[in-house]
């Protein structure tokens, strides 16, 4: 774990004094005025605390750890003063969110106190939130893998559609991108309650039954049903319903939601699915967005400027060269790997796509597949 401590303060004697008085039982450093401070913050990992002055130049400490909140959430603050009316220490708590607020001159054991304090809560905050994301990830592969060995179709839709977002967010620098790429994976976890037999006659462009239809159209909703049960993914789910939304507000569901209010993972999503599902090339993915565009309310003119820029860029790169397929047996095949071919059962029914990676789940499903002697091998895979 990180312990170390930043003091932010205008004056360098000050400062040198801290880490003079501090060095023995903390981690110090030292920056010189609060933007100074923020591009030291910028160019390494967080600090576990960082204490500012009030009274610095430029940027107050209330400015400066507002500021820090943003770019640093987890970092736990303290602010250290000479000015101690009512009204500064106020401001501070209410909009630094200071964990602690001390005046000068702060005895040092008192200081001690507070900061062996704030590490203490920075250890509380950061491993919460690591039980956090390994319980919504590793909630979010189980569902992944129960839609995979429900629906290949439908995962494999699914895994085209998180690696569109996250070259969405990678290129425009997002800095918290693990909704909208959850959102993008689970999109389709709402045909795990569709008989097989109706998404196939669906998927073939088939007619249905009024009942069959609208097992099909409430799908999102299903979707958004199923992660209500997981705690945080609030907004995940949120995603997962309106993906089928129009900007103009028709479509599904039937409310007021339309423009800016529909989330703006659903509104990526909307566009980012009806790109071609195959043969990705620059030209085929310029003729489905001049094609797209011609349907007026349908999506978001903004999201398809970006995705249209995100293509431009990212299919004009130079492609690395894929590492080549071989043939493998079910014996030797491991997680972490993936499908460079369908696996397919013998009589040619898919049961996992191409390109989806190995999970234990799937390493069991086609071990089951292979002991009944059902499953087309060898098997070509990557990895």
């Amino acid at each position: 774990m990180n312990t170390e401590i930043l003091f932010v303060d205008d004056d360098p004697d000050v400062l040198a004094g801290y880490q003079r008085s501090l060095r023995k039982d903390f981690k110090i450093d030292a920056a010189l005025g609060g933007a100074t401070a923020l591009a030291q913050i910028s160019s390494r990992a967080p600090y576990s605390v960082v204490v500012a002055d009030m009274r610095m130049p430029g940027m107050n400490g209330i400015e400066f750890l507002m500021e820090l909140e943003r770019t640093a959430p987890d970092t736990i603050r303290i602010m250290l003063t000479g000015n101690a009316d009512q009204k500064t220490a106020r401001d501070a708590v209410n909009q630094g969110h200071i964990f602690r607020f001390l005046t000068k001159p702060c005895p040092q054991e008192e200081l001690a106190f507070s900061l062996r304090a704030a590490l203490k809560q920075y250890q509380l905050v950061t491993a919460e939130r690591d039980v956090l994301e390994r319980t919504l990830n590793g909630s979010a592969r189980m569902l992944s893998d129960i839609l995979a060995t429900h629906d290949a179709s439908a995962f494999g839709k699914s895994q085209r559609m998180r690696d569109y977002m996250r070259s969405f967010a990678n290129h425009f620098q997002l800095k918290q991108t693990w909704d909208l790429e959850l959102a993008a994976m689970l999109s389709q976890i709402g045909c795990v309650t569709i008989p097989q037999a109706v998404l196939e006659r669906f998927r073939a462009g088939r007619p249905l039954s009024g009942a069959e239809a609208d097992m099909v159209r409430r799908i999102p909703r299903i979707g958004h049903d199923l992660l209500s049960y997981i705690p945080r993914l609030e907004s995940t789910a949120a995603v997962v319903l309106y993906q089928d939304k129009n900007f103009d507000g028709t479509g599904f569901p039937a409310d007021d939601v339309a423009g800016e209010k529909i989330p703006i993972g659903a509104r990526i999503l909307h566009v980012l699915r009806d790109l071609p599902a195959n043969d990705l090339t620059q030209a085929s993915t310029k003729k489905a967005l001049e094609n797209m565009a011609q349907f007026s309310g349908r999506y978001d003119p903004r999201v398809l400027e970006a995705v249209a820029a995100i293509f431009d860029v990212c299919l004009a790169r130079a492609t690395p060269a894929e590492p080549q397929p071989r043939s493998i047996w079910i014996k030797d095949l491991r997680i972490g790997w993936s499908l460079a071919a369908d696996a397919r059962t013998r009589n040619g029914v898919l049961i996992v796509p191409a390109g989806a990676q190995v999970s234990p789940m799937l390493l069991e499903k086609l071990r089951n597949f292979s002991a009944l002697g059902d499953l087309e091998e060898p098997m070509l895979v990557t990895g």
